[in-house]
């Protein structure tokens, strides 16, 4: 029998990791008081269960500071486990907090981010023994099951950094949250091409355009290898999400396209990654 600890920040998604993991046949069980971890081992043992994730967090008060204790009750008695803990940047949880009205456990007649912090403190330590970590900061649902697919799954090797790529337009303004910045604007732009100006760099047409000219080939290449060679770094830095941002005059053709193929390349070199495109379905016309 195996054991899946679903736990983390509030708020970081660790309800749609368990309804996830539900689905795909684990046995789940949320706000376990980590004190009964051991003994529900037994009990399961004695069962057909096979797969187990235990949703453990700070709702547990007190009992949350037994857990490494059973965890380590866990592995002597012959199971094995691992961590998986979300993550969200402080920014991002105080807005879920404020759009769905709920009060932080730690501070239920406090600030959010007074809760925030304390929470932050209680689980340095389990964060740091975490098998994997998620931050969910800068992905959508969709994208969260596509990473936890990736690991649970297909059991692919995790190195706890999700790389997300972001199109955008530099009329709008560049990502707040970019690491990385490059502009493609250098590249031949489809808004001139009158059949082209309505699409975007998802279509066929407009990626097909994009990619034709030797000057993005070179490009793309080139650009991946700067980005494998430097997610090795952000890893050993303790980096657990990467914003690579690319933009193009608006954001719709050239961005778009060079972000897909980005995204597809580093999956396909086994990083999880995902893509965002910010500023794709605002106004074509170029100012």
């Amino acid at each position: 029998m195996q054991f899946l600890i679903v736990t983390g920040m509030s708020g970081a998604g660790k309800s749609t990791v368990l309804k996830f993991l539900e689905d795909v046949g684990f046995f789940c069980v949320d706000n376990l008081p980590p004190l009964l971890i051991s003994k529900f081992a037994e009990v399961a043992s004695h069962s057909e269960i096979r797969n187990v994730a235990l949703g453990i967090d700070v709702r547990g008060g007190n009992m949350f500071n037994d857990l490494f204790s059973e965890l380590d009750a866990l592995s002597a008695d012959g199971f094995q486990y691992a961590i998986l803990f979300m993550d969200a940047s402080d920014e991002v949880l105080i807005k879920r907090y404020k759009e769905t009205r709920h009060n932080h456990p730690l501070a239920l007649n406090e600030r959010v981010t007074t809760g925030i912090e304390r929470e932050r403190v209680l689980l340095s330590d389990v964060k740091a023994r975490a098998s994997f970590i998620v931050d969910t900061s800068g992905i959508l649902p969709r994208q969260l099951k596509e990473t936890l697919n990736g690991i649970i799954i297909e059991n692919k090797e995790f190195n706890s950094l999700i790389i997300t790529v972001v199109s955008f337009g530099f009329k709008y303004g560049i990502p707040d949250d970019s690491d990385l910045v490059f502009d493609v604007r250098f590249i031949p732009n489809p808004f001139y091409v009158p059949e082209l100006r309505e699409l975007t760099g998802k279509d066929a047409q407009v990626r097909d355009y994009v990619m034709e000219h030797e000057t993005t080939k070179v490009f793309l290449k080139k650009w991946l290898d700067l980005v494998t060679f430097l997610i090795p770094h952000y890893v050993e830095e303790g980096k657990n999400q990467l914003v690579v941002s690319v933009g193009c005059t608006g954001g719709r053709h050239r961005s778009v396209a060079l972000a897909e193929a980005l995204r597809c390349d580093l999956t396909n070199k086994g990083f999880t990654a995902v893509v965002s495109h910010r500023d794709s379905d605002r106004d074509a016309k170029r100012i």
